[in-house]
């Protein structure tokens, strides 16, 4: 009887995954839930499993791996970048992700962030709180219409932001080395290099996979690169921001404020961004909506069962992607 063991993380739900794999596998599945979180409780809970669904706490290392039998990893989410792809591949072991399960949620929570920022909304909502009614507690803040907005990076996420901007008469620019610039012509979107999207945006959204080249290329160059006007929004992952440059360019006005709903260390422990007049802060919790959670699950389950069958899943992660 194949065995599947599910993290007991929340966004994780055991009832779809016993409800599809009861429909699409032949055979009976047994299914198990795991407190998992570390390498050690996944070596354990993996001991005989054919399937593991993992969450992002979890790191599934070359160790992990090798200790276990496994057919499949699902990561419960669009990224991987807690998964050792690599040392799956060369054990023959299958990756698989969720890439487009929330990419309407994600990428209208980023432009909540922002315009929250720039609206100053959490620094109004704090002086009313207080007794105050004055619009000076949110100065300065500039036209929208006026501004120029970056993306940093342009896949899937990224691109519905940009549909959702494009009301709004702003311009919009992107760095993303993996997309032409007539393909981001095509969303009404300006290509231009890295260096380029610090020094023309206004403002930055920060949609980017966590990889080896993309850990904290968000730095205090980059930021330099912004004004006191400015605000940075990250929804992709903490460390591709540099925390320490982000925390010295709002101590030292040279950025407005940052929208985030990622951390270098979640969930946080005196973490100081948090709590602070210049930062909105939500608990990576951009990918939710009771659909997009109904989608993750159906999508994952129906992974677990593809390979189960012998098939190839549809979330399949391709271990030699440029982006990996």
């Amino acid at each position: 009887m194949p065995r599947v063991v599910l993290s007991a993380f929340p966004m994780i739900d055991p009832e779809t995954y016993r409800e599809v794999l009861a429909s699409a596998v032949d055979e009976p599945v047994e299914i198990e839930v795991a407190e998992l979180g570390s390498t050690e409780r996944l070596i354990e809970a993996a001991a005989n499993a054919d399937a593991v669904v993992t969450d992002i706490n979890t790191p599934v290392t070359e160790a992990a791996l090798e200790a276990s039998d496994l057919d499949v990893v699902v990561r419960s989410a669009v990224g991987v970048d807690n998964v050792d792809v690599a040392a799956a591949a060369e054990r023959g072991v299958t990756v698989t992700r969720v890439p487009d399960y929330c990419t309407e949620e994600v990428a209208t929570h980023s432009v909540s962030l922002l315009f929250a920022c720039l609206r100053s909304l959490k620094p109004y909502d704090g002086a009313v709180d207080d007794g105050g009614w004055g619009w000076e507690a949110g100065e300065p803040i500039r036209r929208v219409s006026a501004s120029t907005i970056g993306l940093l990076s342009f896949g899937p996420i990224a691109e519905r932001a940009a549909e959702q901007l494009s009301g709004f008469d702003a311009d919009l620019v992107a760095y993303d080395p993996f997309v032409d610039a007539d393909e981001m012509a095509e969303h009404g979107v300006e290509k231009v290099d890295f260096e380029g999207l610090f020094d023309r945006a206004d403002h930055v959204g920060v949609y980017a996979p966590l990889t080896d080249a993309t850990r904290g290329i968000v730095d205090a160059d980059a930021l330099g690169r912004l004004s006191e006007d400015s605000v940075l929004v990250n929804v992709s992952r903490g460390p591709v921001v540099d925390a320490d440059a982000l925390l010295d360019a709002l101590e030292t006005d040279g950025i407005k404020a940052a929208g985030l709903d990622v951390l270098e260390e979640e969930p946080p422990e005196d973490d100081p961004l948090v709590g602070r007049d210049d930062t909105l802060v939500t608990p990576h919790a951009a990918w939710y909506s009771e659909e997009a959670k109904d989608d993750l699950n159906r999508s994952g389950a129906a992974d677990v069962a593809a390979v189960l069958n012998g098939e190839t899943p549809d979330g399949r992660v391709d271990p030699d992607a440029d982006w990996l």
